[in-house]
């Protein structure tokens, strides 16, 4: 199941090629990476999935594509809007905004519950949950949550943990940073203060 700090793709934000991005959040802790690049064709987005889930193997990473094609895989995140029933894999995820998204859940394995800060990703949704919000929600979801939106800061994710989240889902910080690297460790560090996880993250695959 995803947990702690989950990278979400933009290789158009990214400041270097898109694998190195990834490898430099992955040699910072992450294991959970979600591809996203949805406006490219399907034979290079799944050329993209081979080099994303060889990266994560190295460490016993997951590979999550956005969209209901696995490409190749075995582990999705859907939208709010569908498909449903969701597709029967062994991971599967969807975004959810609200508390109607959440209930319409099934078979789904976990939920992103976004915005909970101000986003310059998706600004048309909002307004931002904040921590109080989050909370609300994570108490009341029937699966774990990971908290999405505008998530950048050690103190935001947090926050994030101490409102039940499993994980935060995060694109611009780390796909803008510097040194990916190091702000995966210290965003990872961040999470692992605030809510410590135990060491079985993977326990889908039993």
């Amino acid at each position: 199941m995803p947990s702690g700090v989950v990278v979400l793709t933009d290789r158009l934000a990214a400041r270097a090629p898109l694998d190195l991005v990834v490898a430099g959040a992955v040699a910072g802790g992450v294991r959970f990476v979600v591809l996203r690049e949805k406006d490219l064709p399907r034979a290079e987005r799944a050329a993209l999935a081979v080099d994303m889930r060889a990266i994560l193997a190295d460490v016993g990473g997951t590979l999550i594509v956005a969209g209901p094609d696995p490409l190749g895989g075995d582990a999705v995140h859907l939208p709010a809007t569908g498909p449903y029933p969701p597709p029967a894999h062994r991971l599967v995820g969807r975004s959810c905004h609200n508390q109607a998204e959440l209930d319409r859940l099934t078979t789904e394995h976990y939920a992103t519950v976004s915005p909970v800060y101000p986003t310059r990703t998706k600004p048309g949704y909002g307004p931002p949950l904040r921590a109080d919000g989050l909370r609300t929600l994570t108490q009341a979801s029937g699966v774990p949550v990971l908290a999405l939106g505008g998530i950048e800061t050690p103190e935001q994710v947090t926050a994030c943990a101490q409102a039940g989240a499993v994980g935060v889902a995060v694109l611009g910080a780390l796909m803008r940073a510097d040194d990916p690297a190091e702000t995966a460790t210290v965003l990872t560090s961040a999470f692992t203060e605030a809510r410590p996880q135990p060491q079985s993250a993977t326990k889908e695959e039993t």
